[in-house]
């Protein structure tokens, strides 16, 4: 008798040094659906799948394809019984070109000698056929986010994977790269392939979703129908407590310039034009000033200009009254700039540091944490085990936990604390809630508030329109490297805000 599933993980456990991820777990997928796995940063959701990729053994449970029990001991098995990943943090060579990132593991070879071109036809059919448009010649350090996740999802479709697990897919996507992923996570569905899908966005869900099975705690929660449900419900579910899903913040009240941007330009390492143009603005105490666009249009560039990470070409930047234009980093920092960075792993943490350690990597220098140059173990302990339980950053083993093994979601809470306690005046907070569930955006979108109430100046870069939206006092739109215009959240519409991010509007006097 044929199963109803295609494939079932019965009773799985899987633990770690000091945490039970995944306690007695059971999820079910139907040939053909798309199945959301739904839960906080460190429910056991990456863990789970990563057991049924092969990453991980569990210590109990039994996985079945179509009814029959199979052993998948490491990632090559799961391709052999056509299952396909793409990670939350992808797994591509930097320096390979696209192509060679799509094929490499499953190259096609003759007498030993690479058939590449066979392979370029059949990438190029399948980019075609699903709509994912690559250039497959360039390197992989040299294209943006969103199109390294197409080489990713290409990299599943050219080993002819029947099972397609999606980890967080859409964290690092703009709204428009998520409609388009939407649409094509339809498409495979329509096709027979069947889909689970990590995230922790509830729209995302209920947008293209059959079924939804909820973790909490490395618990399993209950599996509802789409249909039969909706975001408040799946929130509770999550969470365990009602979430406010709209921000609640009284109008704001600025006060003097912290923060003013003359004329900035910022070379491009791509190419030859500038990624930044001449952009100027002012960013005042009490207010929360966002940076809107769609990726790729010089936000990155613009906030690695502001922070030192990267060498301006003109234009002067002035903090507090001070110009930082030629400033090392350490010294903007110390002059009042707090930085979250879009990159976590690159400019945030030291991933093989602990915990601990990453909490004071802005502030050892200070006689708090040292004394004679030497680190005050106890008085940095203290001071985490604070952070880590004022903004609930959970690890296996608490401040000495490895910054690489905490999930995505916690890395991202630890970065935000740190820099949210060093009580600057200016808070640069660069995609903040990405990759975080409801409950945390919940916390965060409160304390960026509260940073702004309590007089700080706050710039905001996001791609979420509805953060955007709820929590901005003031919208600048950047497009190709300018900024085309400014915008109130209460007189503005997110569709007008679309008009202005894809370029089809600039403001009066936009060049």
């Amino acid at each position: 008798m044929q199963s109803e599933y295609i494939i079932e993980m019965l009773n799985i456990r899987k633990e770690f040094p000091g945490i039970v991820a995944n306690d007695d777990i059971t999820l079910q997928l139907k040939s053909g659906e798309i199945h959301a796995l739904l839960g906080e940063n460190g429910a056991g959701k990456s863990t789970l799948m990563s057991v049924l990729f092969g990453l991980y053994q569990p210590e109990q449970g039994v996985i079945k394809k179509n009814g029959e029990v199979v052993t998948i001991n490491n990632p090559n098995d799961a391709t052999a019984l056509n299952i396909g990943m793409v990670h939350q943090h992808f797994k591509l060579i930097d320096v390979f070109t696209v192509l060679d990132n799509i094929i490499l593991g499953a190259e096609d070879t003759r007498m030993g000698f690479l058939q590449k071109q066979e392979a370029r036809k059949k990438v190029e059919e399948l980019s075609r056929r699903y709509g994912l448009k690559v250039d497959l010649n360039a390197k992989v350090e040299d294209i943006t986010v969103g199109m390294q996740q197409r080489v990713e999802i290409l990299k599943m479709l050219y080993r002819d994977n029947e099972i397609l697990i999606f980890d967080e897919p859409t964290a690092v996507l703009t709204p428009q790269e998520i409609d388009e992923l939407m649409a094509t996570m339809k498409g495979f569905a329509a096709e027979g392939k069947s889909i689970l899908f990590i995230t922790h966005k509830l729209n995302e869900i209920m947008a293209v979703a059959d079924r939804c099975t909820v973790l909490r705690k490395g618990k399993y929660i209950g599996t509802v129908n789409i249909a039969d449900t909706t975001k408040q419900e799946l929130s509770n579910m999550m969470v365990g407590r009602p979430v406010q899903l709209q921000v609640e913040k009284k109008d704001a009240n600025p006060g003097d310039t912290v923060l003013e941007v003359k004329g900035l330009t910022v070379p491009s390492k791509i190419h030859k034009n500038d990624a930044v143009k001449n952009v100027s603005f002012q960013v005042r105490s009490g207010e929360i000033v966002c940076i809107a666009g769609i990726d790729g249009n010089g936000q990155t560039e613009l906030i690695h200009g502001l922070t030192g990470l990267e060498k301006t070409s003109g234009g002067t930047i002035t903090l507090c009254g001070k110009d930082i234009s030629r400033g090392s980093i350490r010294y903007r920092s110390e002059t009042g700039m707090s930085h979250i960075p879009e990159d976590r792993h690159k400019h945030g943490l030291v991933l093989d540091f602990t915990l601990e350690q990453n909490m004071v990597l802005q502030s050892f220098q200070s006689s708090r944490f040292q004394k004679l140059g030497f680190i005050k173990n106890d008085a940095v302990r203290a001071y985490a085990d604070t952070l880590i339980e004022q903004y609930d950053v959970r690890s296996g083993q608490g401040p000495v936990t490895i910054a690489r093994s905490m999930s995505g979601g916690n890395q991202q809470k630890a970065i935000i604390a740190r820099e949210m306690d060093r009580n600057k005046p200016l808070v640069v907070a660069v995609q903040p809630t990405r990759g975080l569930d409801v409950g945390a955006i919940e916390h965060i979108h409160k304390e960026l508030v509260a940073q702004r109430d309590a007089g700080k100046a706050v710039l905001l870069v996001s791609l979420e329109l509805d953060e955007v939206m709820n929590l901005s006092d003031r919208i600048l739109v950047m497009y190709e490297g300018e900024i085309v215009g400014e915008l109130d959240p209460k007189t503005t519409t997110v569709q007008e805000l679309g008009l202005y991010m894809a370029g089809a509007k600039k403001a009066e006097g936009g060049k």
